[in-house]
């Protein structure tokens, strides 16, 4: 196990991830344990870590869909696991495509009603009832519910069947949602979580906003939030 005295994050990198060393990184200057994982890798090195962390990119190429060839990997067979026992999963954009393809996550993630690839900043409310998002590790002095982070994505349309929304908001499972929607998402959600509030999937990416010279830090307190124990 890790000797790391705020644990340590597994970053999986598959083929085509390319948010992974940005988000190891971004966790390390936030003062966590982060490590590069190659999936394969990561079901034999899963005992190492006390979180997970899923980064953006283009798994396989986004070939068939974004996320589905990525969710046949073994490692989510660990990751599922892992989850399972509680442990705290956190996938961002591809991520949060890789965890509705492989089950983890309810709904899927579609085409942009643009039919474009968007990336720019959004406004997002972040609502406090997610375990492992707790505030009290949160050091701010203004609301924590609103906040700003950039999307960068083609495939970002949350979709869901209407018992499947409605099971959402009862369950309290809706994690973000954005101001003014960008791309036809259905109840403006940008990231949920499970039932039991240990795994997250998010289109916005926090790792790209922790330092004013990037455009924000509220990725900064979304990161401490989700590791920082």
């Amino acid at each position: 196990m890790s000797s790391h005295s705020e644990g340590l994050v597994g970053v999986v990198k598959f083929p085509g991830s390319n948010c992974d060393l940005d988000s190891v990184n971004a966790l390390k200057s936030l003062g966590l344990g982060a490590e590069l994982v190659w999936h394969t890798d990561f079901p034999k090195r899963i005992g190492d870590f006390t979180a997970i962390y899923i980064p953006g990119g283009f798994s396989y190429g986004d070939h068939l869909r974004a996320g589905v060839i990525a969710a046949f990997s073994p490692s989510l067979k660990a990751i599922r696991d892992f989850a399972k026992k509680g442990g705290r999963v956190l996938g961002v954009c591809n991520g949060f495509q890789i965890l509705v393809e492989s089950g983890l996550l309810p709904g899927a993630l579609a085409r942009n009603d643009t039919n474009t690839f968007i990336c720019k900043w959004v406004g997002l409310e972040l609502m406090e009832n997610v375990s492992f998002l707790s505030p009290s590790t949160l050091p701010v002095t203004r609301n924590p519910k609103l906040i700003s982070l950039p999307i960068a994505n083609g495939e970002g349309k949350y979709m869901a069947d209407e018992k499947t929304l409605e099971r959402l908001k009862e369950n309290k499972q809706i994690v973000f949602t954005y101001s003014s929607n960008p791309n036809g998402s259905a109840l403006s959600i940008a990231g949920i979580c499970n039932e039991a509030g240990n795994v997250v999937g998010m289109m916005p990416h926090p790792e790209r906003a922790i330092t004013p010279e990037l455009g924000g830090t509220d990725g900064k307190e979304i990161l401490l939030r989700a590791f920082k124990l």
